[in-house]
């Protein structure tokens, strides 16, 4: 679904502009995200298989719950959105700890660049796995996985091709995060 968002600078500044989301992926224009990773205290990280139908990276593992901020969304709201529709929860702003602004550029084709500020969120799971429900549309598949080896795939190396390819500094940063918090 094509939507207004944004339009960054390139370090993250709202220019005061807005762009049609198809349009900023296919000139590689700026524009704000949010990422929200779930973790349980047990230690436990909820991963979200992406969509076989996705442009980019499909039936890859990806971060909790991802999507874009509409234009002139406040950035809470976008995220508390964004999990409700892809994961069914509803959980209050409060729930969420902001750890951190990512630039992400990803050349995918000549007519597919994602130049985004991924606004980075963790929030502890407290419902059960079995209440999560799936946007069908957008998520292949949800699955728990132990932070212990989340980190060794990703940081350690060890699995990267099953996962979607954010920079090191991104999952060093998500997987302290979250150890953190434990």
């Amino acid at each position: 679904m094509d939507e207004l968002v944004d339009r960054l600078d390139e370090e993250g500044n709202y220019t005061g502009q807005t762009i049609l989301k198809s349009d900023a992926h296919r000139k590689g224009i700026f524009h704000p995200t949010v990422h929200i990773w779930f973790y349980t205290n047990q230690g436990e990280v909820l991963m979200q298989r992406r969509g076989e139908c996705k442009d980019t990276y499909p039936l890859l593992w990806d971060v909790s719950v991802a999507g874009h901020i509409g234009a002139g969304e406040d950035i809470y709201d976008a995220a508390l959105r964004e999990v409700k529709e892809e994961i069914g929860l509803t959980i209050l702003k409060e729930d969420l700890t902001k750890i951190g602004v990512f630039k992400s550029i990803q050349e995918h084709s000549e007519n597919l660049i994602d130049n985004e500020f991924h606004h980075t969120f963790l929030c502890e799971l407290k419902a059960p796995f079995g209440a999560l429900k799936k946007q069908n549309s957008e998520v292949e598949a949800l699955t728990m996985i132990p932070l212990i080896q989340f980190a060794e795939e990703v940081w350690g190396l060890a699995n990267t091709a099953r996962y979607v390819p954010h920079s090191t500094e991104y999952y060093k940063t998500i997987i302290k995060s979250i150890k953190g918090r434990l």
